[in-house]
């Protein structure tokens, strides 16, 4: 590793594979027994980080970003489904080391791995802010169980839900108008004469002819625009409720006389 890394550093550190891919959180250190430093880690993945894989710290370096591993997200996805239960057995350790291609470390003379185990916040042993559960450092049998959930998962999508269309159609209708109209009317004037002899007066039959006009209203015909019309269309947003069936587990403890408790 570049530097020294405290297992107080590395608790839910974000952690990058070669290329950049974010793995998940760091959510157990297990410890080396010889040199007491960081050797593996598990990552918390799944959904809702339910689940966790071993990572080798084995060249890994800590960085503003998170610990950066030698292993690719695919070989951590693929590794070996081992409980982090706070212990791993030689068979576990074996798997994970073959799994990875890493050379296995020396036996104890116990004939155990030279792993030791921190769990979440864990400091090392006698500092300040280990967990009293994992001070006990394995003295006490625990029984682990992980109770998982379904929940629901809701999001929107664009369908399409119709079609609308915009015509126009023609239609007629009776319209009336009204138009001023003249005519001319014949009228009779007289004017009396009071200057005899002026003109000659002869008693005879006498015919005298007027044109008279009239006006008559003309129709004729022209298409203006009157109007335009646009199809638009605006979001608008309402709440819908859904609803939907999701499976839980729950815990039950059965003691030897068949009696259940459950939590």
């Amino acid at each position: 590793m570049a530097k020294t890394m405290q297992p107080q550093e590395l608790i839910d550190s974000a952690v990058v594979d070669p290329t950049g891919n974010k793995l998940g959180k760091v959510g157990n250190v297990y410890l080396a027994d010889a040199t007491h430093q960081p050797e593996w880690i598990t990552v918390k993945t799944g959904l809702f980080g339910t689940k966790e894989s071993f990572v080798p710290l084995s060249g890994a370096h800590a960085d503003q970003d998170g610990v950066h591993v030698r292993v690719d997200k695919e070989a951590v996805t693929d590794a070996p489904r081992i409980e982090a239960d706070g212990h791993l057995s030689m068979e576990e350790s074996t798997r994970l080391y073959q799994h990875y291609g890493l050379p296995m470390p020396r036996t104890s003379p116990d004939g155990r791995m030279d792993d030791r185990t921190r769990g979440r916040g864990d400091t090392g042993r006698g500092q300040a802010g280990m967990d009293k559960s994992a001070g006990k450092q394995g003295r006490d049998a625990e029984a682990t169980m992980t109770r998982s959930e379904e929940r629901l998962n809701v999001g929107t999508e664009q369908v399409e839900t119709g079609h609308v269309r915009l015509r126009k159609y023609v239609v007629t209708e009776e319209q009336q108008v009204t138009v001023p109209v003249s005519h001319e009317e014949v009228r009779i004037e007289r004017e009396p004469i009071t200057k005899p002899g002026g003109e000659r007066a002869e008693i005879a039959e006498d015919e005298q002819e007027v044109v008279l006009h009239a006006e008559k209203p003309v129709v004729d015909k022209e298409t203006v625009a009157v109007e335009r019309a646009r199809l638009k269309t605006e979001t608008v947003t309402e709440d819908q409720t859904i609803s939907g069936k999701v499976r839980k587990e729950q815990f039950e403890v059965v003691d030897d006389e068949g009696k259940h408790r459950k939590s």
